[in-house]
Parts: C-alpha cells; structure tokens; sequence
C-alpha cells in the first residue's frame, strides 16, 4: 500500500471514529450489579466496543475494502444489489444442494455447485426476489465477478445454512441475468480471532467450500488490496489510533 493510499485510509478511519463519538448515546438500562462489580465507566466502554463492532462492517470494513479495490479491479462497490430474479429451477437446484449437505458424510464443492446451478439457470419461470445486498462487488479486468458478504469474526454457527444459500442465491441471480459469465460468491471474515491459530470455526459444519466459498483475515485484505495489504492495514488502525489518542480519552473521561 503506498502512503497516499495508506492516509486516505487513516483518514477515513478517523472519520468514522470521530462520527461514532458524535453520534453514540450509552444505552440506558440500568445494571445496578454490573455497574457496582465493573463500574459505569468500564460497562460504558464495553458498551462502546459493542457498539463499534457494527459500525466496522459498513462504516470502516466495506468502505476501506472499496478503496483498496480501486486500483486492482475495474469495479469495486459496496452495498450492491444483485439481479432481481431466479429461475424456478435453480431454486429447486439450490434446495437439492444444501439438503446434500446436510448430510454429515458430504462436503461443500462450490466448483460443482456452480456447474448445477448455470444449467438449469433459466429454465423454468423466472421469479422476482429480494436477495440481500452485496457487501463489497468486485470485477476485475477479465470480467469476472467476486461477490462478498462480509461476516463478524465469530458469526452464529446456526446461520451457516443461510450463509451458504445467499451465495448460492447470488449466482443463481446474477446467472438468471448472464449464464455465462464468471462468478465467485464468498463470505469474507477481516480478521482471525484464534490467530496464530487457524481460523476454524467454518469447517464444523460442512456447509462451506474452504477453499472457493471464504477468504479471512490476511487472504481477504490481500486479494482486494494486493500483496502485504493486510500489514499495512493493521499499521493504518494503529497509527490512526495514535492520532485519535487524546479524542478517545476524552470521549471516556466523562464516565469516571
């Protein structure tokens, strides 16, 4: 990352901070335990933290991913909708694929998932639907589409079963539009909390393709960004948190 790209991403982190100090309220249930064991202050940044955790994924994750793209990539959006209808058909194929994966014995092979769904694409009716957006939409010079739904660290393990029907779902659409074109659907996880540990917590439940279906953690900021992305994106946090050091004290003084 050179260092203009690399300020302009410190720059938009300090921004969404700044913003976040403005426009953060505490909550204000009353936890008389909490409060007399930890003490307001401390529910009062934990309760920020909590809070943060969600402003990461649209205000600072999509937003610094589609700036890191720009460069790499011949499109780079967020918060993209997909085509608006699916063959009846490749409904009927998305529902065979995961009832085949809820069988213990058979793993996720997203190559072959997609073959079964570009053959029956547009067969059938196609129907309206209203899909989830796409976090972050890439196309790169080839054409090619990489489609993500960005993850928090540790997402629900009961969600996986939906997880994988909206990537399904996205091709299938984006299919419906285009049976010809290159597509690759992905969840994408910025970080891995088990580090240096690998990151385990998808492969439980068989539903996803490690290797086509999830880039996380320096896998993802490298594909979007370039190679060492990942590094200098840790050192941007850093560096605008060094800048934004007496902000945030004074941001939590006021809970003392």
């Amino acid at each position: 990352m050179n260092l203009q790209r690399q300020t302009m991403i410190k720059e938009k982190i300090k921004d969404c901070m700044l913003f976040k100090f403005n426009s953060y309220r505490p909550e204000t249930t009353n936890k008389p335990f909490h409060y007399r064991l930890l003490g307001k202050d401390r529910m009062a940044v934990y309760s920020f933290i909590h809070s943060l955790n969600t402003t990461f994924g649209m205000s600072i994750y999509e937003q610094v991913a589609t700036a890191l793209a720009h460069d790499r990539f011949k499109r780079a959006d967020s918060q993209v909708k997909t085509y608006s209808k699916i063959s009846t058909r490749a409904h009927q194929q998305i529902q065979t694929i995961i009832n085949r994966l809820g069988n213990k014995n058979i793993n996720s092979d997203k190559p072959l998932e997609i073959q079964e769904i570009r053959k029956v694409c547009r067969n059938g009716t196609l129907e309206d639907v209203d899909l989830p957006k796409v976090d972050v939409w890439l196309e790169n010079h080839e054409d090619q589409l990489f489609l993500f739904d960005l993850k928090t660290v540790k997402p629900n393990k009961s969600n996986f079963k939906d997880f994988k029907r909206t990537l399904l779902e996205w091709t299938a659409a984006e299919f419906a539009r285009d049976p010809d074109i290159v597509i690759n659907t992905m969840i994408g996880v910025p970080y891995n909390p088990y580090e240096p540990k690998p990151y385990k917590r998808w492969t439980l439940e068989g539903m996803l393709d490690m290797e086509h279906d999830i880039l996380i953690a320096e896998e993802l900021w490298d594909f979007i960004g370039g190679e060492g992305t990942y590094v200098d994106l840790l050192d941007a946090f850093e560096k605008a948190g060094i800048e934004l050091r007496d902000e945030i004290d004074e941001y939590f003084e006021q809970f003392s």
